[in-house]
């Protein structure tokens, strides 16, 4: 890698794309290097493995504001390691209730399917309308 990089090479560098890039500087995420002469903006070694911990940090569920949050700590170089066993606490956490929705939902279409199926074996009975859609379209169901 070079020292500096303009922003199309940072990005693939970091592996985000350009609008990307804008993004997270407009979140105040990331600060370009600077400017060359023609207004493109540059970025360095450190501007791009920042782009690579957001990116990274993305992946494991961090909203841009703990993002932030991580890259004032890692910047700082403070000793964060509580805090931020404290963030994948919290994070875990979200992810359970969500994984425990999903299994709500899984049930839910499954039984869903299960009319549609008893439906569609009862062909001597002639149906108006789809047992399933019946019930979404009542009010209170």
């Amino acid at each position: 890698m070079s020292a500096v990089a303009k922003i199309g090479q940072a990005a693939r560098e970091a592996g985000v794309s350009i609008d990307t890039i804008r993004f997270y500087e407009k979140q105040g995420l990331l600060k370009s290097f600077g400017r060359t002469q023609g207004g493109f903006r540059l970025f360095g070694e450190q501007e791009i493995e920042e782009l690579k911990f957001i990116q990274k940090a993305q992946e494991l569920g961090f909203s841009l504001a703990e993002v932030r949050e991580l890259l004032l700590l890692q910047r700082d170089g403070m000793e964060a390691c509580e805090h931020v066993r404290d963030l994948l606490e919290q994070k875990i956490a979200q992810v359970r209730s969500k994984v425990e929705e999903l299994r709500k939902l899984e049930v839910s279409l499954k039984r869903a399917l299960r009319q549609c199926e008893r439906n569609l074996d009862e062909s001597a009975r002639e149906h108006e309308c789809c047992p399933v859609l019946e019930k979404l379209g009542r009010k209170g169901a």
